[in-house]
């Protein structure tokens, strides 16, 4: 018999928690992080320095949302400690049974893996860089390991004040990207095993994502333009509507999940984006969209869009992506509304078989600010 996904991933889960072997190399993936040994960790962080080893570790506190995140603090022999080598490190991963769930089905595990391991390198911009990337492509059991930022960094969040100079900021940064990867070989090459935005979306809505969505709207009644609130019924079909639209259109390296509290800024001022776990093939519409419709208030997204849109067209040709006509720019940043729409509508009231995701506070604010954009930009009728 067949198993599905899902009972694919139970079985690889329960058959990983009962093997007591503990990681020694780089090669294995960790069941928990208390399952991490000083062995694992000197493979990790101190191969390139001869003699260097971790000599004790200390886990911090507990960070769980659609990924497992965790510091740990590391001790080193003297030849690490003379090699300075990070105090701590920060991990992300997917030791939980509901986030190997969700981030299988969708597909996130092997985005976030590719991105650092083929991706990364190539690209000029201010992005976390990983001492570790790997996966299980059967249980889909996951580790990404970072050089901690510590206090070099300060991530947003919806409150954070962004104006017209940081919004271009963070438009820079997506013309870097995607003008990188326009019509680029590795789309072919060593990216081709990133879904398509299109086939990212419908594996995802293979696992309770449609419910999800349409509790998240009936819960949102209070804070979306009532117009689009009495067209409810309609914005699933619209959503996938819009996915056929946008199928056809040129690719390019796309972030996916660039709402606010994905960005941070380094001491100094440098802006940044992390979080690459939506990472995937794609028009660079949803990006551009999807920053804009969540960074801004709805005023000055009203006030500063049309201008922000053409500033980004310049960038991305200038980048060596396509040079862009603000009439088309305007449809296909129409079209990526509605699948914006869903991935916070998804957080608000997500499915029991969710892993908690994002505060509800959070996704309050981001769905006020998308729905009134697809209010503004009739984005049910887009086609």
């Amino acid at each position: 018999m067949t198993l599905t996904l899902a009972e694919r991933i139970d079985a690889a889960y329960a058959a990983e928690q009962a093997d007591p072997r503990p990681p020694l190399t780089r090669a294995d993936i960790p069941r928990a992080y208390e399952a991490i040994t000083d062995a694992w960790l000197t493979d990790v962080v101190c191969r390139h320095v001869p003699g260097a080893a971790v000599i004790a570790h200390r886990l911090g506190p507990h960070d769980d949302g659609t990924n497992n995140r965790r510091r740990i603090h590391l001790t080193y022999n003297p030849e690490g400690a003379a090699a300075g080598l990070p105090a701590s490190v920060f991990c992300k991963a997917t030791f939980g049974l509901a986030n190997r769930q969700m981030l299988g089905h969708s597909g996130g595990v092997l985005c976030e893996v590719t991105f650092h391991n083929e991706a990364r390198p190539l690209l000029d911009i201010e992005a976390p860089r990983a001492l570790l990337a790997a996966y299980d492509p059967v249980g889909f059991a996951s580790i990404v390991v970072f050089e901690d930022f510590g206090e070099d960094a300060t991530f947003c969040s919806e409150d954070t004040a962004v104006d017209a100079d940081f919004a271009r900021a963070q438009l820079d940064i997506l013309a870097r990207l995607h003008g990188r990867f326009h019509a680029a070989p590795e789309l072919a090459g060593s990216l081709a095993v990133l879904p398509t935005w299109y086939e990212r979306f419908h594996n995802l809505a293979t696992f309770h994502l449609e419910e999800s969505c349409e509790a998240g709207v009936d819960e949102a009644e209070a804070f979306l333009p009532p117009e689009l609130f009495a067209r409810r019924s309609e914005i699933w079909g619209a959503t996938l509507r819009s996915l056929d639209a946008l199928r056809p259109l040129p690719l390019t390296l796309c972030h996916g999940d660039v709402h606010l509290k994905n960005w941070y800024v380094r001491t100094g001022g440098t802006l940044g984006l992390g979080d690459w776990g939506v990472a995937h093939r794609g028009h660079w519409s949803r990006d551009l969209a999807y920053t804009l419709c969540t960074a801004l208030t709805v005023e000055n997204r009203r006030a500063w869009e049309h201008e922000l849109v053409g500033y980004y067209l310049d960038r991305l040709a200038a980048e060596g992506g396509p040079r862009v006509a603000m009439d088309e720019a305007m449809r296909t940043f129409r079209l990526a509304l509605p699948s914006a729409f869903a991935f916070w509508t998804l957080t608000l009231k997500p499915d029991p078989a969710f892993p908690d995701m994002q505060p509800a506070e959070t996704a309050r604010v981001f769905i006020e600010r998308l729905g009134a954009a697809m209010h503004d930009h009739a984005a049910l009728d887009a086609v």
